[in-house]
C-alpha cells in the first residue's frame, strides 16, 4: 500500500511522493461521495456491512487499485475508507442512512425517495445546523475545540470518531473504556462479565479515581447506540450504583436530554457525572486515544487601502 505524504512521515523518494500525491488527488472529497454511497447501499439490497459499502463505492466511482490503496495518514485504514466513513456519517445526519446494528448500515425510506439534486442542499442544511448547535454550546460556556478534521468542514471531527466507537466489536469497546478510564487516572478497574451486563452495548464496572490527596470509588457505565438518553436511564443507573461506588459516572455516545441532566443533579439524590458523545470525543483527543491533532498555520491576508491611497496621492 502507498502512504500519503504527511508531515513527519516523508516518503522514501520524490518519485514515490509524486505517485502517492497523484493517487490521492484522484480520490473525490467525501461530499462528492454522498450520492454514490447512498446508491451503493441501495444496490446492496438496502443494507450492507462497512467493507461491502466501501468496495461498492470504490467500484461506482471507478477508483484505480492504486487510488484505493492510498493509506490515511500512517494507516492502517485507507483514505477512501476514511472518506466513505464521513459520507455515511453525513447521510445518517441527513436522515438518509441508519445504523441500528453495529457495523451494518441501511437506507431509510427518505433515503430511497431522495433525488440526487437534493443531496447538496440537504448536506448544507445539516452542516449549518451542526454549527448552530456548536455555537449554542459555546455561548453556554461549554468548551469548544475547533479542530480541522476534513478540509470541507472543520467542526465535525467528532462524527467519524463516534462512528468508529460505535463500530467497535464488544470486546474492543470494553478495551476502549478501560483505556479511557486509565488515561483519566482510574486505578483498580473491575468490569462486569459480558453475561452479567444487561446490554451488549453497555460496559460498566467499578474503579478508584485519585484526585490529589483523596480517592473515590466510582461506579461507571458507558453506553453506546442511543442517540438521546432520557431521565429514566439516569434513575436506573443511580439504583444500580447503590453499594457499588461513592460517585457515579455515566457516559453515552449520544446526547442527554435536559430531563436527564436535571435528574443527574436532583436535590437529595447522589449526584451523577454525565459525559455525552462530544465529551467522550474530547477525552479521546485529550489523551490521544485514536485521535491525532495536527497544528496548522493559517495566514490572514487583507488589503491595506492606505498604502494604495498614498501611492495615488490622495
Amino acid at each position: 500500500m502507498q502512504r500519503r505524504n504527511v508531515v513527519g512521515n516523508p516518503l522514501a523518494s520524490t518519485a514515490g511522493a509524486v505517485s502517492a500525491a497523484d493517487d490521492e488527488s484522484a480520490l473525490p472529497p467525501y461530499t462528492d461521495l454522498l450520492w454514490p454511497t447512498l446508491q451503493a447501499v441501495i444496490g446492496l439490497g438496502g443494507s450492507g456491512a462497512i467493507d461491502e459499502i466501501d468496495t461498492a463505492v470504490s467500484e461506482r466511482v471507478g477508483l484505480s487499485a492504486a487510488a484505493r490503496a492510498v493509506l490515511h495518514g500512517d494507516g492502517p485504514g485507507t483514505e477512501i475508507e476514511y472518506r466513505v466513513a464521513w459520507a455515511r456519517t453525513y447521510l445518517k445526519g441527513m436522515g438518509l442512512l441508519a445504523n441500528a446494528r453495529r457495523g451494518v448500515w441501511s437506507v431509510t425510506d427518505r433515503g430511497r425517495a431522495v433525488r440526487e439534486s437534493e443531496i447538496r442542499p440537504m448536506q448544507i442544511a445539516y452542516t449549518a445546523e451542526k454549527r448552530r448547535k456548536r455555537m449554542v454550546r459555546s455561548s453556554s460556556g461549554a468548551q469548544v475545540v475547533p479542530l480541522v478534521a476534513a478540509p470541507e468542514d472543520p467542526e465535525l471531527w467528532r462524527e467519524p470518531v463516534l462512528g468508529a466507537v460505535t463500530d467497535l466489536p464488544d470486546d474492543g469497546f470494553e478495551r476502549l473504556v478501560t483505556a479511557v478510564l486509565r488515561a483519566a487516572g482510574f486505578t483498580t478497574l473491575i468490569t462486569l462479565d459480558p453475561d452479567e451486563s444487561t446490554d451488549a452495548d453497555v460496559v460498566e464496572g467499578t474503579g478508584v479515581l485519585r484526585v490529589s490527596l483523596l480517592s473515590f470509588s466510582v461506579f461507571f457505565r458507558f453506553v453506546r447506540g442511543r442517540e438521546r438518553v432520557a431521565a429514566d436511564v439516569v434513575r436506573e443507573f443511580r439504583a444500580a450504583m447503590v453499594g457499588r461506588g461513592e460517585k457515579g459516572l455515566l457516559v453515552s455516545t449520544g446526547e442527554f436530554t435536559d430531563d436527564a441532566r436535571a435528574e443527574a443533579h436532583r436535590h437529595g439524590a447522589p449526584p451523577i457525572d454525565l459525559v455525552d458523545g462530544d465529551g467522550l470525543c474530547d477525552l479521546l483527543k485529550e489523551h490521544r486515544l485514536g485521535v491525532r491533532t495536527t497544528v496548522r498555520t493559517v495566514e490572514d491576508v487583507a488589503l491595506v487601502p492606505a498604502f494604495f491611497a498614498d501611492l495615488a496621492g490622495y
